[in-house]
């Protein structure tokens, strides 16, 4: 194993965890620059099958890191980038958490809980273009987005049966049409 590319893990996604207010997924756009457009481990292709894998598989969102770990360095790789995404932030939160509580009558604690609030679905919203445009492959990637977005938006239904739904489609779509 590359202790190289074992370093990056921890470095990228260490810096990362620290950022990803809304979740891992809120940090979709910069791991997406970072993996594919600076470091270059991956293509547009297999970045959107890592993440669709780690959105269906059972688990935490922050599985999708734990793919590309395992993607470019192993079972060593996938340790090392679970551990460098979940760490720093679960210790940052203990101890803002903490900070929060014991401040909680404070004027500033107020402000910043609602700041942070439309900077979590502003960076949510990133992550989900992003992931069309690596994911684009016709005008069937744009009405399969926008169903998605509909249902999660106007239903209470599972995003699971959206995210089923789409697969079958893209295995009925290229059945009948393989080189679309």
């Amino acid at each position: 194993m590359n202790a190289n590319i074992l370093l990056h893990l921890v470095v990228t996604f260490g810096v990362l965890s620290l950022l990803s207010i809304g979740g891992a997924n809120a940090t979709l756009p910069e791991i997406h620059r970072q993996v594919v457009g600076q470091l270059h481990w991956m293509d547009d292709a297999t970045f959107s099958h890592l993440v669709a894998i780690g959105q269906t598989a059972p688990g935490p969102n922050v599985l999708v890191v734990s793919m590309i770990g395992w993607q470019v360095g192993g079972v060593l790789g996938m340790v090392v980038a679970t551990l460098a995404i979940v760490v720093p932030s679960s210790i940052l939160a203990l101890v803002l958490g903490r900070l929060m509580t014991r401040h909680e009558s404070n004027r500033w604690v107020g402000l910043i809980r609602r700041a942070l609030a439309p900077i979590a679905i502003g960076l949510m919203l990133a992550s989900g273009l992003v992931m069309t445009k690596a994911a684009y492959t016709g005008a069937l990637t744009l009405v399969v987005v926008a169903g998605m977005a509909s249902m999660v938006f106007f239903t209470k239904v599972s995003p699971f049966w959206g995210i089923a739904s789409a697969a079958l489609l893209g295995i009925v779509v290229n059945r009948m049409h393989p080189f679309i």
